[in-house]
C-alpha cells in the first residue's frame, strides 16, 4: 500500500504541473477535492456505507480538510508555478522530518530518540542544500516557492498527527477520506468565487481537464483511501516516510513529459533527506549493523 500511495501521490505533482499552466491555483485545488468528493461519496454509496452524522466527527473532518488538503494543496500548487514538479516533490519529502518533531511535542507515544534527532538534523541539512545559497542573496520567486512547498510539508505533518483521532472515533478509513475532501471543498469554494472568478476564465484545454481528473480520481480519491488505511495501522511517522518515495515517480514524469531539469544540488538534497529518513526509521541501520556483526544497538 505504501508503494502504491507513493506512485499515485508522485503523479499529483505531474498533474499539478500540467493543470496550473492553464488554471489558477484555487480553481485547480477546488476541482481536485470537489471531484474527489463526488467519487468517494459514490463509492461509499456502492459499498453501503453511510457518512457519520456526529458533529464532533464533522468538526474533525473540517480540521483534517484544512490541514491535509486546503492549505498544503494550495501552497504546493502555487509553488509549482515557479519551480519544477520534481523539486516540489523532493521538498515534500521533508514532511516526516517535521512530523518527528511535532509528534514528540504533541503525542505521548512517538517520542524523539537519538536516531530520530540525528535523522532530523541530516534531513534539514538536505533541505538547506536543495534551496541553496540563493536564499541568502535574493528572496526571488523560486526561493519563495520552495518555502511555500516546505510550509505545505509542515501542514501535512500536522495532518498526520491530527488524523490519528479518527481511529479512536471509530471512523472508517473510507469515511475519513470522504469527509476531508467534502469539507475541504467547502473551505475552498469562497476563495475560488472571490479570487479566481471561474466564470471569467478561458475554457481549459483537454490536457488540463485530463490533469484535473487524474488529480481527483487517482491522486486524491484513491490516494486518501490508502492514506487513512495505512494511518490506522502504521502510525503517523511510518506513513509519512512514503514522501521520500514520491519524488521518484514525480521526477520521472516531470522529466519525460514536462521537460523539467533538476540541478545537482536537488539530487544531493534528496540524498541527504533520504539518509535522514533512514536514520529516523532505524531499520536500515539495524540491518547494516547486523551484516557487519553488530548487535544493532551501536
Amino acid at each position: 500500500m505504501l508503494s502504491a500511495l507513493a506512485i499515485v501521490w508522485g503523479g499529483s505533482f505531474f498533474f499539478n504541473g500540467v493543470a496550473v499552466r492553464q488554471l489558477p491555483v484555487f480553481t485547480v485545488v477546488a476541482c481536485r477535492v470537489g471531484l474527489a468528493a463526488i467519487i468517494l461519496l459514490a463509492v461509499l454509496r456502492l459499498r453501503g456505507e453511510r457518512m457519520p452524522r456526529d458533529r464532533h466527527v464533522w468538526s474533525a473532518f473540517f480540521g483534517m480538510g484544512l490541514l491535509n488538503n486546503a492549505i498544503p494543496f494550495s501552497l504546493i500548487v502555487w509553488g509549482q508555478q515557479y519551480i519544477a514538479s520534481g523539486v516540489a516533490s523532493i521538498l515534500n519529502a521533508s514532511t516526516p522530518l517535521f512530523t518527528v518533531v511535532l509528534a514528540h511535542l504533541l503525542t505521548g507515544d512517538e517520542r524523539m530518540t537519538e536516531g530520530k534527532l540525528s535523522g532530523v538534523l541530516i534531513g534539514f541539512i538536505g533541505v538547506a542544500v536543495m534551496i541553496g545559497a540563493d536564499a541568502f542573496r535574493d528572496l526571488g520567486m523560486g526561493v519563495t516557492a520552495q518555502f511555500m512547498c516546505l510550509a505545505g510539508a509542515v501542514s501535512y505533518a500536522f495532518a498526520g498527527i491530527y488524523g490519528r483521532r479518527f481511529r479512536a472515533m471509530g471512523v472508517s478509513p473510507m469515511s475519513a477520506a470522504t469527509g476531508q475532501v467534502v469539507t475541504s471543498s467547502l473551505i475552498l469554494l469562497p476563495f475560488v468565487i472571490v479570487l479566481d472568478r471561474p466564470w471569467m476564465l478561458q475554457a481549459p484545454g483537454l490536457t488540463a481537464i485530463g490533469a484535473l481528473i487524474g488529480l481527483a480520481a487517482i491522486s486524491t480519491a484513491l490516494a486518501y483511501a490508502l492514506y487513512f488505511r495505512i494511518l490506522a495501522t502504521a502510525g503517523a511517522t511510518n506513513l509519512l516516510l512514503v514522501t521520500f518515495l514520491i519524488p521518484v515517480s514525480a521526477i520521472l514524469l516531470g522529466t519525460l513529459f514536462l521537460g523539467e531539469v533538476l540541478l545537482p544540488r536537488h539530487f544531493a538534497g534528496m540524498g541527504l533527506i533520504g539518509a535522514g529518513l533512514a536514520a529516523i526509521d532505524g531499520r536500515l541501520w539495524t540491518a547494516v549493523a547486523s551484516l557487519w556483526g553488530g548487535d544493532g544497538n551501536s
